[in-house]
């Protein structure tokens, strides 16, 4: 097995075993939106869309919301400990150190953006967090902390990418009703 594949399967093995249901479909479809913005996506940018949210899936390491003042520091201290721990699995997979780097600081821009590439790395888990993670965010959240995660993935779109996010149709009409409420006032 080459260090590519070490780093998938590493990553696809910490990520199935996630007590955050939604994880497995978030980072494969995270992976697809990606590729449906990016077609031709390097490694770097496939392997950060698989394990941006990598933490979430480690429970020991995993940063909480109630430890910060605010919801962006928050999402900063999450992009930052994912990327720390993707360096130490690449590392274990013996990739090389300028692709180490890359990926870690995709996924430590994997929130924000900063560049083009991590850009499209932000727009792909933006996206799919409407597409995948949503309905269950709902349940376990409620209404106002919904509206918040909403709005707030929603306004880093770009205005094409909130075109895409509008059209997605929720199982759950309340939510999906929602939703359609707060973008329209957006």
């Amino acid at each position: 097995m080459d260090s590519i594949d070490c780093v998938k399967k590493t990553i696809e093995g910490f990520i199935e075993k996630s007590l955050v249901s939604e994880d497995p479909v978030h980072a494969k479809n995270t992976l697809e939106w990606l590729l449906k913005l990016k077609s031709n996506a390097d490694d770097a940018l496939k392997i950060a869309a698989l394990g941006h949210d990598i933490e979430r899936a480690i429970e020991h390491r995993k940063v909480k919301r109630q430890d910060y003042r605010n919801y962006d520091e928050f999402k900063e201290s999450h992009a930052l400990n994912s990327a720390m721990i993707l360096e130490e699995i690449m590392k274990e997979c013996n990739v090389m150190r300028e692709l180490i780097d890359d990926i870690c600081f995709l996924v430590s821009h994997h929130e924000v953006g900063g560049n083009k590439r991590a850009d499209v790395l932000r727009d792909a888990d933006s996206i799919s967090f409407f597409h995948v993670n949503l309905p269950y965010y709902f349940v376990r959240n409620g209404i106002e902390e919904t509206k918040k995660r909403c709005l707030w993935g929603y306004k880093k779109l770009p205005k094409n990418l909130q075109k895409v996010v509008v059209k997605f149709n929720y199982e759950d009409k309340k939510l999906e009703s929602l939703v359609r409420a707060w973008i329209a006032d957006s």
